[in-house]
């Protein structure tokens, strides 16, 4: 389950990953929660800030992908995360000295996002550096795990500080934690990577990467349905805040602890991917079927009644969640050659985070006309339908195919040699 971490240079990422995501954490958990007291528990101006964060996406990921296919990943990475925590830091010296206002948060979601927008892409390509081809499923699944378990514990940690301290501190400690990572990259054996040869610097390597997708109906049907799944029911940012404060009149440590449970549920289901990576390939049935049920479970945690039983329903939603990111993640990543895929992982990236810019403010606007609940019910109503449709689609193009089975003769007075029985088969997605 753990055969990654043999790998040197991946063990270093790894340790510095899992500090660093605990500091992400908890500045996601802070920053929400210093928007909603600034704007008087506005919704819309929760959606704004992240709408803000995540909008350079749209902007420089694919050109981030352009930039990771021609240079060096793990310089890039370091140059990446030294400007995330001096974001951290701008933004907790503004909120412990008392002087931050809602436009200073407002201009750093913006910034931060700048970077944030092009560290995927590279990261994502930079696995496959570090591990090689034949463990790269299972990078991808301890990547999933360690992110996960840093969101069991940080968004818990950064609730109780919140109330003790203020939001200041957590964004401080962030930009401390972001120091793990920069000094491990620093610490890797360069020598060691599997590097692909750089394709030289020429104009149209995008619209290359883009005409590689078109002509590849498995890999443009999953960015599909990524998008819209992400898009319309990954809104836990806000929508967690929202529900919290709005419905169950909590304070930052019952949306702290609703972080947790999501996150309960996303570990156990990143878990059970790494125990995965060890038997099979990622298949597209799991793809479309991970997604169906992440919808069915959000519309049902969407219509609990109490506190208590909403939180434990967000259980079951994170172990679909993640499983299904997992599964697309690792469907792109091993359909895609090797010297095109920073652009391609970039172009996931994209659609993956890019229609947050478009779901962060719709989540605020739902929740401000409908009720708190209505993002869940929505949502999870929307990526049903995307599972569904991208589902038929793919049978139809033969990515899932199921051949009936035929039962083998039974015994009879002679022995007669049963034939082989027709199996269950996935098309392979590469």
């Amino acid at each position: 389950m753990f055969g990654s971490l043999r790998v040197r240079n991946y063990r270093l990422f790894a340790s510095g990953q899992v500090i660093s995501n605990v500091g992400t954490w908890m500045q996601r958990v802070a920053q929400d929660w210093l928007v909603l007291e600034l704007s008087g528990y506005d919704p819309v101006a929760l959606g704004v800030a992240a709408a803000l964060q995540f909008l350079p996406t749209l902007l420089f990921t694919l050109w981030a992908g352009v930039l990771a296919d021609r240079h060096d990943k793990r310089r890039m990475l370091m140059v990446l995360q030294t400007g995330m925590a001096l974001c951290a830091l701008v933004l907790g010296v503004l909120d412990v000295s008392g002087l931050v206002a809602l436009w200073h948060v407002y201009l750093l979601c913006f910034v931060f996002g700048m970077f944030t927008a092009a560290d995927p892409p590279v990261r994502q390509a930079f696995v496959g550096e570090m591990v090689g081809r034949d463990r790269l499923t299972n990078a991808v699944a301890l990547n999933s795990t360690m992110f996960n378990l840093a969101r069991v514990v940080g968004p818990a940690l950064a609730g109780m500080m919140i109330v003790w301290t203020g939001t200041g501190w957590v964004f401080l400690i962030n930009a401390v934690t972001t120091v793990a990572v920069i000094v491990n990259l620093a610490r890797m054996n360069a020598g060691e990577l599997h590097r692909q040869p750089r394709p030289a610097s020429r104009r149209g390597q995008l619209r290359e990467a883009l005409r590689y997708v078109r002509g590849r109906p498995d890999i443009l049907t999953v960015l599909v349905m990524v998008f819209f799944v992400s898009t319309f029911a990954f809104t836990f940012f806000t929508s967690l805040a929202i529900a919290a404060a709005n419905v169950f009149g909590r304070d930052a440590d019952g949306y702290g602890l609703l972080s947790t449970l999501l996150a309960v549920g996303t570990l156990g289901g990143a878990l059970l991917a790494v125990r995965r990576s060890t038997r099979r390939r990622p298949g597209m049935r799991l793809l479309v079927g991970s997604a169906f049920t992440f919808g069915v479970l959000e519309v049902v945690a969407g219509l609990m009644p109490t506190y208590l039983a909403f939180g434990l329903a967000l259980v079951p939603v994170g172990v679909a969640m993640i499983t299904f990111m997992n599964t697309a993640n690792n469907t792109v990543q091993l359909a895609t050659a090797p010297e095109m895929r920073g652009r391609v992982m970039a172009l996931y990236m994209l659609v993956f985070v890019g229609g947050n810019p478009v779901g962060a403010p719709m989540t605020g606007w739902l929740a401000a006309e409908f009720g708190g609940r209505s993002p869940f019910v929505a949502g999870g109503a929307v990526a049903v339908l995307a599972a569904v449709v991208c589902g038929f689609v793919l049978a139809r193009r033969g990515g899932v195919r199921m051949r009936p089975r035929v039962r083998p003769r039974r015994w009879v007075r002679r022995r007669v040699e049963p034939r082989p029985a027709p199996e269950l088969e996935r098309a392979d997605a590469a």
